[in-house]
C-alpha cells in the first residue's frame, strides 16, 4: 500500500522567519504552522560566540538538542553541560535551561520539542528577561 503525500513535508530554514527574541537565530522549520504536524515541532538555531538563549522551561514538552558545529554549554537547573559537534542532549519536561555559545565560532544545532502543549502560548515559560522583548514569540501553532 502506498500513501500519497498531500501536504508540505520539506521546509528549508531560509523559508521560515527567524526569531531572535530569546537570543540567537532560531528557525522553526517543522511545526503545526509550517507542515501541519501534530506531535511536536523543531528546527535549527545558530548562536554567535558569547550569545545565549535566555533561561526558560517547557511545562509540557521534552526538548531534544543536537549540536552540528561549535561549542555550547547548556545549563540544566543550574548544572552546566558542555556540548560539541555530534553531541545530543535531552532537556526533560519542566527543567529550566539556558544555552550559551562558549566557543570562538558560530554554533549550529537542531532542536525538537514534543509533545505539543495544549495551546502554543502555554508551551514556553521565560524565567529570565528575554533579550529582545519587542520581538514576537515564535509562531509554531495554527495555520500559516
Amino acid at each position: 500500500m502506498t500513501t500519497e503525500i498531500t501536504r508540505t513535508v520539506r521546509v528549508h530554514a531560509d523559508e521560515v522567519e527567524h526569531n531572535t527574541r530569546r537570543g540567537g537565530d532560531i528557525r522553526t522549520t517543522l511545526s503545526p504552522r509550517t507542515v501541519g504536524c501534530t506531535s511536536g515541532f523543531g528546527g535549527v538555531l545558530s548562536l554567535e560566540p558569547g550569545d545565549f538563549i535566555t533561561t526558560h522551561y517547557h511545562p509540557y514538552s521534552e526538548e531534544f538538542l543536537h549540536v552540528v558545529s561549535g561549542e555550547l554549554e547548556m545549563t540544566l537547573d543550574g548544572t552546566p553541560i558542555g556540548l560539541g559537534p555530534g553531541d545530543s542532549l535531552l532537556v526533560p519536561v519542566g527543567v529550566r535551561h539556558r544555552l550559551v555559545n562558549t566557543g570562538k565560532e558560530t554554533a549550529h544545532a537542531a532542536f525538537h520539542l514534543s509533545p505539543l502543549a495544549p495551546r502554543p502560548e502555554l508551551g514556553h515559560v521565560d524565567v529570565e528577561e528575554v533579550q529582545r522583548p519587542q520581538e514576537p514569540n515564535p509562531q509554531v501553532g495554527g495555520a500559516a
